[in-house]
C-alpha cells in the first residue's frame, strides 16, 4: 500500500470523522434535522464572538441568502478579485447581475488600489475574498465601502480562523460567509455558515432561510459516504489503479459527488443550492471545529517549515511579506514558479498529488467557462500569469514530517535545475 500526499482528498479528516459519518450512515432520523445545527451556530457565536450566525448546505448557498436580502437585480454590478472559483461568479449570475472583475496582488489577494476605477452607480457590493487563509486588505477595501456606500462581503472561505488587527476574518463586512467544503479549513464535505454584521439585513436572511428546505436525505446520505469512502478505498490505493478507479467509479455514478459540477462550470447552479445546513453534516463540522486551533497551529508549524528549507528561493513565496495586521492561518502554501506544471508532474510521480484546481485559469477550475463567467481575456494581467505558476504546497493535518522532507527536496531538486 503506497502512501499518498493530496490537497484536495479530504485532507482534514480523520479516523474519528470517518467513523462519525460511518455511524451516521445507520441513523437515518438525524441526516435533516436535529441539535448539531444549532449548536455549530452557536459555536461561532460563542467563539468568534460572530453575533448572527446562520448555517447553510454551502458557501455558495451564503451568498445566495445575501444576494437575496440586499435584492440583488438584473444589471447590479458585484466586485470580485479575479483569481476566485466559479462558486462565487455563478450565485452572481444566477440573480443576472454582473460580476466585475479586479486584477490581484503577488499575495493573491485583490488589489485594493485598482477598486475604485471600477466602482459605478450600479455597484451593490464588494467581496473580498481572503485567498488560502490570508486576509485582504481590509482597512482600505471597508473605507472604499464606507466612503462610496457600497456593502462589503467577506469571502471567508479559506480562512476560518485567521485574523485582521486582531480581529477574526468574518468581523469586517456587512456580511461575510464561510465553507466547510472537502478541502477546506475545517471540511463536512459541504457546507457553510453565513454571518450577518449589519443587522438592517437580519429579518431579510431571517425569511430567506425559514423559506427554504432542508437538501433531500439522498444528498445528506451521498455527502456522509465520501469520507467513509475515500479515507478507507481511495486515499489508501489512490497509488494504484484501484484507488482511481474506485473514485473514479463513485463519482461518474453519483456515489460520491464532485466538489464543483459540470453544470457549475457552465454558469449553472445545481437545485441543491440554496438549501439549510443538514443535521449530520453539521455534526460533522462540530467534530472539525473544535479541532480547529490544532489544526491551524499545525499549519502555521509546517509553513514554517517549509520557509526554513527553501529560505535561498524565498523570492517565490507568494505569502513572503506579511503585513503586521495579518495573521494567516495558511490552508495552503502558495509557490510563484515558472515550470510549474513540470514540478507538479514530478510530484505526481513521487505520488504527492498537488493539482488542487486552483491554477491554469483566473476563475477556478481550469474546465470554467470564463466566457459565460462575463471575465474578459487579459483585463487581469497579474492574475493571469501567477495562476500559470501556481504550486500549493500543503499544509493539512494529514501530513508527516517525512512527507514534509520528501516534498522540499524535490521542490529544491526542481528549482536548482531551473
Amino acid at each position: 500500500m503506497t502512501r499518498i500526499i493530496s490537497t484536495s482528498l479530504s485532507p482534514n479528516t480523520e479516523k474519528d470523522d470517518v467513523f462519525a459519518a460511518f455511524f451516521l450512515l445507520f441513523q437515518p432520523w438525524r441526516l435533516k434535522k436535529g441539535d448539531s445545527i444549532e449548536r455549530l451556530e452557536l459555536y461561532f457565536k460563542t467563539h468568534f464572538g460572530f453575533e448572527n450566525c446562520f448555517s447553510f448546505n454551502s458557501g455558495r448557498s451564503c451568498l445566495l441568502a445575501i444576494f437575496d436580502a440586499i435584492d440583488l437585480k438584473e444589471g447590479d454590478e458585484v466586485i470580485v478579485q479575479s483569481y476566485t472559483c466559479n462558486a462565487v461568479i455563478n450565485p452572481i449570475l444566477k440573480r443576472k447581475a454582473l460580476p466585475v472583475y479586479i486584477d490581484i496582488k503577488s499575495d493573491l489577494n485583490i488589489d485594493s488600489q485598482k477598486i475604485e476605477a471600477k466602482i459605478t452607480p450600479k455597484t451593490k457590493a464588494i467581496i473580498a475574498q481572503h485567498t488560502f487563509g490570508m486576509p485582504s486588505d481590509l482597512d482600505t477595501i471597508k473605507e472604499i465601502c464606507r466612503r462610496r456606500n457600497i456593502l462589503l462581503i467577506e469571502d471567508c472561505a479559506h480562512s476560518l480562523g485567521a485574523k485582521y488587527d486582531n480581529k477574526y476574518c468574518g468581523s469586517f463586512g456587512d456580511f461575510s460567509f464561510f465553507s466547510f467544503g472537502r478541502d477546506k479549513v475545517i471540511s463536512s464535505v459541504y457546507g457553510g455558515m453565513l454571518i450577518i454584521n449589519n443587522k438592517d439585513y437580519l429579518p431579510k436572511i431571517e425569511k430567506f432561510r425559514e423559506g427554504i428546505d432542508f437538501p433531500t436525505k439522498g444528498w445528506t446520505f451521498q455527502q456522509l459516504l465520501h469520507p467513509v469512502i475515500t479515507s478507507i478505498f481511495v486515499y489508501p490505493f489512490y497509488g494504484s489503479k484501484f484507488g482511481k478507479g474506485i473514485l473514479a467509479y463513485s463519482l461518474n455514478f453519483h456515489i460520491l459527488s464532485k466538489a464543483v459540477t459540470e453544470e457549475e462550470n457552465n454558469g449553472i447552479l445545481p437545485e441543491y443550492f440554496p438549501k439549510k445546513m443538514p443535521n449530520a453534516l453539521a455534526y460533522l463540522a462540530l467534530k472539525q471545529i473544535k479541532k480547529l486551533e490544532k489544526f491551524n497551529l499545525w499549519r502555521k508549524g509546517v509553513v514554517d517549515f517549509y520557509k526554513f528549507e527553501l529560505e535561498e528561493f524565498d523570492n517565490l513565496f507568494a505569502f513572503n511579506s506579511i503585513e503586521e495586521k495579518k495573521d494567516p492561518i495558511y490552508m495552503r502554501f502558495p509557490l510563484i514558479i515558472k515550470n510549474s506544471v513540470e514540478l507538479i508532474e514530478s510530484l505526481k510521480k513521487q505520488n504527492i498529488y498537488l493539482n488542487d484546481g486552483w491554477r491554469e485559469s483566473v476563475i477556478v477550475p481550469s474546465k470554467t467557462n470564463k466566457k459565460i463567467m462575463k471575465y474578459v481575456e487579459e483585463s487581469c494581467p497579474v492574475a493571469e500569469v501567477l495562476c500559470e505558476k501556481i504550486v500549493s504546497l500543503p499544509t493539512h493535518i494529514r501530513l508527516r514530517n517525512h512527507d514534509l522532507k520528501k516534498i522540499v527536496t524535490i521542490v529544491k531538486e526542481h528549482l536548482k535545475r531551473n
